[in-house]
């Protein structure tokens, strides 16, 4: 986490949604937590589009690999990828 990250109770992130979006967008990450455990991180919308290659760099990577016989379904998804922890 970074000094700015602050961490709301679902309670309190579902009043205070406005505030909690705003404070993303200027601090960056948030992390809601449900009885005390972290549940989800908001994070501002930049943040997940400058991270790493996307799906299509992904599959041609993995398509120009050398072994024989390898393949990978084309599967359609929107969005990029996202951090998840566990």
């Amino acid at each position: 986490m970074n000094k700015h990250s602050r961490f709301w109770s679902l309670q309190e992130a579902k009043a205070k949604f406005s505030q909690l979006v705003r404070q993303a967008k200027s601090d960056g990450l948030q992390v809601v937590t449900v009885h005390g455990k972290e549940a989800v991180h908001i994070v501002p919308a930049s943040d997940t589009r400058a991270r790493g290659p996307s799906v299509d760099d992904i599959l041609t990577a993995f398509q120009a690999c050398p072994v024989k016989g390898f393949e990978i379904p084309r599967l359609r998804t929107r969005g990029g990828f996202r951090d998840v922890e566990f």
